[in-house]
């Protein structure tokens, strides 16, 4: 059986990499795939609160709700996020953080 605990520490362990991802590596894409696996990891914590958390002996569904709008924003953010990265990578020909110092191109 599947605990609650099982379920935060894979999402810790998912939040932890994402984190180490947008810390330790220097490729804006690796970066950004970072930070989509550290917003994955939150999604994860949601839906397993909301599938343990019982009111009234019946299932709370609020935080999986809630999960289908960070989807939809995320998907949002990725079409967003690879343009700038497109974008970038025409102007300056280079995806790493270091060459990219200047706000204009």
């Amino acid at each position: 059986m599947v605990t609650l605990n099982d379920y935060l520490l894979v999402s810790g362990l998912l939040f932890s990499l994402g984190f180490a991802g947008v810390l330790l590596r220097r490729n804006i894409l690796v970066i950004f795939m970072g930070l989509e696996m550290m917003l994955n990891a939150a999604n994860l914590s949601l839906v397993a609160f909301s599938r343990f958390g019982v009111a009234n002996g019946l299932p709370d569904y609020n935080g999986q709700m809630l999960v289908f709008f960070v989807i939809t924003v995320a998907a949002a953010e990725v079409a967003v996020g690879l343009a700038i990265i497109v974008a970038l990578y025409r102007a300056k020909q280079t995806t790493h953080v270091e060459d990219l110092t200047s706000l204009k191109f």
